[in-house]
């Protein structure tokens, strides 16, 4: 693994087991980045106040309060870093949940050091990339984006994004009617270190789905099988 040589990215790793937290501090800090590590979600929001970061590894069962409470309540405060949580918990609704809360990736324990350091180069990938090249506002079939104010709607309905599902779906609302496939938007919104059979992608195609479909509207995001996905109106 190469190490970040300029400017390297501040992360914050919150977990409760001493050992693990500091087996992440030694593995990030040899890969180049700056490391803060912390014991709980209460510790982390205060941090998170005082210093600005570019990522946080966040560990949901802890003590005092658990990673899912904290990062609503980074969310809610309006603070947007990017969220990896880590957990041993690994069914579907527990992913959800994450996600629910704000997360914007969620990798399970245990894990290879290797998968963590793509997801992270992953996470600052998409963090990078978070504003848009162009204000041009971006629609489809009631679905409204406005790249200078972030806000993204459906039938004047306001929609609360993470970071990760608005890169999502900026990128399903400039290529209207297209086919993409999963290789094109894994390559896209998360980078060069996923496979195409990643169910992270499917993870939050769902998620966009339940947001935009709210209030029993029609979907706009199918299934292409075999391929990928492509933005359409329902006939």
């Amino acid at each position: 693994m190469g190490r970040v040589s300029e400017e390297s990215a501040r992360l914050l790793v919150v977990d409760d087991e001493p050992a693990l937290r500091e087996a992440l501090r030694s593995s990030l800090e040899f890969e180049g980045y700056q490391v803060v590590t912390v014991a709980d979600g209460q510790t982390a929001l205060g941090e998170l106040a005082r210093e600005p970061y570019n990522a946080v590894l966040l560990d949901v069962m802890m003590p005092r309060l658990d990673g899912l409470t904290a990062c609503r309540r980074l969310r809610q405060g309006g603070n947007h870093v990017p969220v990896l949580m880590l957990t041993a918990r690994d069914a579907v609704g527990d992913r959800v949940s994450g996600l629910d809360a704000g997360a914007d990736d969620y990798l399970v324990k245990p894990f290879e050091l290797d998968e963590l350091f793509a997801r992270v180069r992953a996470l600052l990938r998409r963090s990078a990339l978070s504003t848009p090249a162009s204000d041009a506002v971006l629609a489809y079939d009631g679905l409204r984006m406005d790249p200078a104010s972030r806000e993204v709607t459906r039938d004047g309905r306001r929609l609360d994004l993470t970071r990760t599902e608005y890169l999502l779906l900026e990128l399903f609302l400039a290529h209207p009617r297209q086919v993409l496939t999963r290789e094109q938007i894994l390559s896209q919104v998360w980078g060069f270190d996923f496979e195409p059979s990643s169910n992270s992608l499917d993870v939050y195609v769902m998620y966009l789905r339940r947001k935009t479909e709210a209030g029993e509207r029609p979907r706009l995001i199918h299934t292409v099988r075999g391929v990928g996905y492509v933005l359409r109106a329902t006939p």
